[in-house]
């Protein structure tokens, strides 16, 4: 067994202990192998370890690994989606993690009204407001629901966070709580089902597991770190460096 995928099954063993601990069933949890900056080859080595499920967090790169790889891989979007970049990337991703403002959704509806597409998407929430983060705030979420679900194209199914980076995975927990309390006020005071939590990367998944996470996005600890060079062409791509997945 290789690297790879001994690592993807160390974490699906995480997984499990985690859903175990908090009475949840491990299939549950979809584990998100996000595949920032590592080549196709990489990738196929996850694939041959029977994970099925990507995520990728820029658009460009995405348009030339995805047809390196098997079509019958899933995709998801988790990073921050530029308005210029949503034709492109609506082809290519079953899933948009990180939809984070009522701007940004209104474009992506008008875009799939033009494709002929029904995207499924998440709601980003900078749950501690940070400024370095997007996302809505949590407030501004429950005032501009209305709106996001008049779109008619969208399919707004979850809720997505990125707490701020602790030391101890346990400094996370009381992000996914709010995130996971969030989400059930929406369903609700809406009348609605948001039945995905994307929450959890390698640093803090297990507690977000705990907490009722559906996904979990997590590269490092099955790729390895990125070099620093592959870190700061990310920083410099973004203007920031904003970590959406590891």
């Amino acid at each position: 067994m290789g690297e790879i995928a001994e690592n993807i099954e160390r974490v699906r063993e995480e997984i499990a202990r985690a859903a175990a601990k908090a009475g949840r069933v491990t299939n549950a949890v979809e584990l998100v192998a996000i595949t920032k900056t590592h080549p196709a080859e990489r990738v196929r080595e996850a694939v041959d370890a029977g994970q099925q499920l990507f995520g990728e967090s820029r658009v460009q790169e995405a348009r030339a690994k995805i047809p390196e790889l098997p079509s019958v891989l899933r995709w998801h979007f988790v990073g921050h989606l530029q308005k210029n970049k949503i034709r492109h990337a609506l082809p290519l991703f079953e899933l948009f993690h990180s939809v984070d403002s009522l701007a940004l959704a209104q474009e992506m509806n008008r875009i799939a009204n033009e494709e002929g597409m029904h995207p499924r998407l998440l709601l980003e929430v900078n749950v501690a407001g940070e400024g370095s983060k997007f996302g809505f705030k949590p407030a501004t979420v429950r005032t501009e629901m209305e709106s996001l679900l008049a779109l008619p194209r969208l399919s707004i199914e979850g809720l997505m966070c990125i707490p701020p980076l602790a030391e101890e995975a346990e400094g996370s927990r009381k992000y996914f709580v709010q995130l996971r309390e969030l989400r059930d006020a929406l369903e609700k005071e809406f009348n609605l089902k948001l039945p995905r939590l994307s929450m959890g990367m390698t640093n803090d998944f297990p507690v977000a597991v705990e907490e009722g996470a559906t996904l979990v996005r997590v590269g490092t600890a099955i790729f390895g770190e990125r070099s620093k060079k592959q870190k700061q062409k990310a920083t410099d791509e973004h203007g920031f460096s904003r970590i959406s997945e590891s």
